[in-house]
């Protein structure tokens, strides 16, 4: 039971906005009452992004709702929030970064047992023509699922 993968949060918007090259598994430093939001599924983040300062990484743009019965314990929702990485992991991606057109995205939020993960990847920018590709290749497919099953009846 201690691999339980309860999914929290997924950012569907990276995908379409990236080519995501490599994903990291990492913990996240939280407050007891983020955890209890958090548990609640009161965590969003579409509009986060992963930066490094200072050999540390952190989330930011991270909207953890704050707990109701948290009062003066509730911190604020959109703070960064340090990411729990080697410092061999960190050196690594601030390689990678520091090439042209890396960037790291938070693609999601989850419970692996009692612990909080948060799966970030080392992401490239897609080009329009990029994005309009995967949109007909993923219509492409619906199509051909859409036909499948109709000859199935």
């Amino acid at each position: 039971m201690k691999d339980a993968f309860k999914l929290i949060a997924n950012n569907k918007k990276a995908y379409h906005e990236y080519f995501i090259d490599e994903k990291m598994e990492c913990g996240i430093e939280l407050f007891g009452t983020e955890v209890k939001s958090i548990r609640m599924g009161q965590c969003s983040i579409k509009e986060a992004y992963v930066r490094i300062d200072k050999g540390e990484v952190y989330v930011c743009g991270m909207h953890i709702n704050p707990y109701e019965k948290g009062n003066i314990f509730n911190k604020d929702p959109l703070r960064s929030r340090k990411l729990l990485l080697h410092k061999s992991e960190i050196d690594k991606l601030q390689g990678k970064i520091k090439e042209k057109g890396f960037t790291l995205v938070p693609l999601q939020v989850y419970f692996k047992g009692s612990l909080v993960k948060v799966e970030i990847g080392l992401a490239r920018g897609k080009k329009l023509y990029d994005k309009r590709q995967d949109m007909a290749s993923k219509d492409q497919k619906r199509e051909v699922e859409r036909e499948y099953k109709q000859k199935l009846r």
